[in-house]
């Protein structure tokens, strides 16, 4: 695995950042402006190129943001672009995005995004730990992915995945977990047409359920969320 150092401290420079990561993986970095739209979003994947947020989160807005800024984009999403297998998978995602949208299954697509690139967890030989930006870019839910008794934990399971619903606003109900970062790509990386028409007629999941057939690591009591309400 290549490493990506992003020191000095301080406000990360784009464009050197970008030079180091190329040597490693190929994938520069793009900054941008403001949410790059889902029409936008695959072309620049499937080229090797990241669009990441030049702004910052406003302090009041430290522990969750909807749009990703350059803390979540750069010190979440970034560093795992400087492994090879990894910096594969999100150029198959690019691509495979592209033909979503035609296929008008985006989103199904979208939700392996989340519950990997986003919201996913790795199981390694001295537990459970983090990858997506979307936990990292969160200390409170750093904590909760993988210490609390309220959320599932179950394998990842790609038609499984493509059929659940997420939570958007808040902590997730479930996290999905993969074995390896080659056992994602090599569970992603064929053509999803057949996957698209296996789930295109079938009920989704809600965030929250734990099904037959499931490889259940942790089942939550979901405890956080009934506090809440049923928030999710």
């Amino acid at each position: 695995m290549g490493r990506l150092v992003l020191s000095p401290p301080g406000i990360p420079h784009m464009g050197r950042l970008s030079g180091r990561l190329e040597k490693l993986t190929g994938w520069r970095i793009v900054p941008v402006a403001e949410l790059v739209p889902d029409e936008i979003f695959f072309e620049p994947l499937a080229s090797r190129r990241f669009p990441a947020g030049a702004f910052i989160r406003p302090e009041a807005e430290f522990d969750y943001l909807q749009e990703p800024d350059i803390f979540h984009d750069i010190f979440g999403h970034v560093p795992l672009l400087a492994n090879p297998v990894f910096a594969d998978f999100m150029q198959a995602y690019g691509k495979g995005g592209q033909r979503a949208m035609k296929l008008g299954q985006l989103h199904n697509l979208a939700r392996l995004y989340w519950y990997t690139v986003e919201f996913g967890l790795i199981q390694e030989a001295d537990g459970l730990r983090i990858y997506g930006a979307g936990i990292l870019s969160s200390p409170d839910e750093t904590v909760f992915a993988l210490e609390d008794a309220s959320p599932n934990r179950i394998g990842f399971d790609l038609k499984r995945l493509m059929r659940t619903k997420y939570v958007i606003d808040d902590f997730q109900q479930t996290y999905f977990v993969i074995e390896s970062f080659e056992a994602l790509l090599e569970a992603c990386y064929r053509d999803f047409g057949n996957v698209y028409a296996e789930v295109r007629d079938e009920p989704d999941f809600e965030a929250h359920e734990v099904v037959s057939g499931d490889r259940v690591i942790t089942s939550g009591s979901l405890a956080y969320f009934k506090a809440a309400g049923g928030r999710g």
